[in-house]
């Protein structure tokens, strides 16, 4: 009789969905002790000195800058001055509202040669932000994080019309993702297996970084994740060494 023990595909791919069910259930552990220790401490600013080219911080949806905290440090670390958008809030307003919000605090930091460093939903806000017809020249780049780039399959079920907004069924989702103009500008950088975002976030035309790591939201807090996207944000900011030129 055949069995787990006796197939080794069957056995490989029973320890794989383990694997997979147990980083779900430590991802929703970090990113509740992450939210509630954003809302217990009163959020300071980021540090914003450095020579290197300057970050703007675009958390995910009902997510704040803090819970990117780590990854500012070692952006920070590397050189970089990193800003945030404070009128982003929770982050829960349609793509085209927040971008809006993103783009005025460009102009109001007068930030040029910006690369903006973004996680899930903040990717497609920084895909507005590339094409913005005022603030769009002033960006080097974008580096996403786990971005539902195409929506998510999930979101269509979720009682938050926020999120519901992700869909992939949802027109302006659709839109932009047609939108492939920007994508030169664009790197990617997404874990192998993303509960949040079955379909994954490999983007054509843009740089796709795969990691070895499990999650939507804990690979945030991986020096693995910091590398990849200090990188990227080196990269992005040098001229002619973006995507167009790798």
């Amino acid at each position: 009789m055949s069995g787990a023990t006796g197939d080794p595909d069957l056995a490989a791919g029973v320890r794989r969905r383990w694997q997979q069910g147990v980083a779900w259930a430590r991802d929703y552990a970090w990113i509740a002790r992450a939210q509630v220790a954003a809302s217990l401490r009163r959020q300071s600013a980021t540090p914003t000195s450095g020579a290197g080219a300057p970050v703007l911080l675009l958390p995910g949806i009902y997510e704040t800058w803090p819970v990117m905290g780590t990854l500012a440090r070692a952006l920070h670390a590397a050189g970089h001055p990193v800003h945030t958008v404070p009128a982003l809030g929770l982050n829960h307003r349609p793509l085209e509202a927040s971008a809006q919000h993103a783009a005025a605090q460009l102009t109001e930091l007068d930030l040029r040669g910006v690369v903006l460093v973004a996680h899930s939903k903040g990717g497609l806000i920084g895909k507005l932000l590339l094409t913005h017809p005022e603030v769009g020249p002033r960006v080097a780049g974008l580096v996403a994080v786990n971005t539902p780039f195409a929506g998510s399959v999930y979101a269509r079920w979720f009682p938050a019309r926020s999120v519901r907004a992700l869909s992939p069924r949802d027109p302006h989702v659709l839109a932009l993702a047609r939108d492939v103009a920007a994508h030169a500008r664009i790197w990617s950088v997404h874990a192998r297996f993303d509960p949040h975002v079955p379909g994954g976030s490999e983007l054509a035309g843009a740089v796709n970084v795969r990691l070895p790591l499990d999650g939507h939201f804990r690979l945030l807090d991986d020096p693995r994740l910091h590398a990849a996207v200090v990188e990227a944000v080196a990269r992005l900011a040098a001229p002619g060494q973006g995507p167009a030129g790798t």
